[in-house]
């Protein structure tokens, strides 16, 4: 059975959403017949060489499935209740297992369709072998959500500009991790973003971090509410390194 995503308990809701736009259709999957779909809070498949997670995590959460095409072609109709707290993460993941210096590149491809109401983001989620630092790269983000810990200035990085933010969950145990998330300055649904020159940047000009092994590169949708069904669509996504 696939290793299933790790627990995301970072991002902190900013205010309550008040208000929702008109909602779309219940669709678990495309007009055409998909090759995977899944309702169940942990399902999962690999296609392609990404794995891909339903990953309904949240306290409070609705229904949600989701379907693939392949790995780098797949999408989420999701309706969870307009109240606070991510509910779910759906996404593929790609792994690397390479150490920061041993990287040569590590970019992205995405494109996707996401909706005007609700409130979530979109967004890559990059994690160490050993769980104790992780990266968030949000290309867009739509209602009341927001990143944890405080802001550290902007920088343009990868072909993006980004607010920067560092902080730190801490687990019931006493355990704790470090998130650092880059929120991109303008929303974005495509595009490609080079990601080795900001976990270089995190290394070697903020010294967050030293030369850690990149174990997951994950790409999805945090999703806080979407009353009454919304779909999130992954058009084409690419994980590439070398």
């Amino acid at each position: 059975m696939a290793r299933r995503t790790r627990p995301r308990l970072r991002t902190a809701l900013l205010a309550p959403v008040l208000a929702l736009g008109a909602t779309i259709g219940p669709a678990a999957a495309p007009a055409q017949a998909a090759v995977w779909n899944s309702c169940d809070k942990w399902g999962s498949t690999s296609l392609n060489g990404y794995t891909l997670y339903n990953n309904i995590w949240g306290q409070g959460a609705g229904a949600q499935c989701t379907w693939a095409n392949s790995g780098t072609n797949w999408g989420v109709w999701a309706d969870h209740p307009n109240t606070g707290g991510i509910k779910s993460y759906p996404n593929a993941k790609k792994v690397i297992n390479k150490s920061i210096t041993s990287l040569a590149s590590l970019t992205s491809n995405y494109n996707v369709t996401v909706p005007s109401a609700g409130a979530y983001n979109t967004a890559y989620d990059i994690w160490d072998t050993d769980y104790d630092f992780e990266v968030m790269l949000w290309m867009n983000h739509n209602g009341a959500v927001g990143p944890l810990g405080s802001p550290q200035g902007s920088v343009t990085l990868g072909g993006h500009s980004w607010n920067v933010y560092k902080g730190r969950v801490v687990n019931p145990d006493g355990s704790y991790h470090e998130v650092f998330s880059f929120l991109r300055t303008s929303d974005s649904t495509s595009g490609s973003v080079n990601i080795l020159p900001v976990l270089k940047w995190i290394k070697d000009t903020k010294k967050w971090w030293g030369n850690e092994t990149i174990g997951d590169v994950q790409f999805g949708y945090e999703v806080t509410s979407s009353a009454g069904g919304l779909n999130f669509t992954t058009n084409n996504l690419t994980v590439s390194s070398s």
